[in-house]
């Protein structure tokens, strides 16, 4: 239960911060399951079981991706990183330092 690994007493956490935990909760066990089921697919020699592991894997990213998605319409913090780095081509690494320097001037 997601519950259990809250931070602070629940009655003292906003709605929007617990059901902001809730979703990044289950997104990390959306996404701890597409790896178990990767894992037993590529351990597994049965190619008809193989296939049911890759399907349920990629039911798992699904549900993965509509967690990302909730955090984006959700989060303000979440969208303006998906704007920039989400579907974007180029170094990653080059991003991040370009985004840093346009925001330099405006933490002063």
């Amino acid at each position: 239960m997601a519950s259990e690994h809250l931070h602070a007493p629940r009655e003292r956490l906003s709605p929007r911060t617990l059901a902001l935990h809730q979703a990044l909760a289950s997104l990390m066990e959306e996404l701890e399951a597409v790896d178990w089921y990767g894992q037993r697919a590529d351990d597994c020699d049965d190619p008809a079981l193989k296939e049911i592991l890759l399907h349920n894997m990629r039911e798992e990213i699904e549900h993965a991706s509509m967690l990302l998605e909730w955090l984006r319409r959700t989060s303000e913090d979440f969208a303006r990183q998906f704007r920039t780095y989400l579907f974007s081509s180029g170094d990653v690494l080059k991003t991040e330092e370009e985004e840093e320097e346009k925001h330099k001037g405006s933490e002063d």
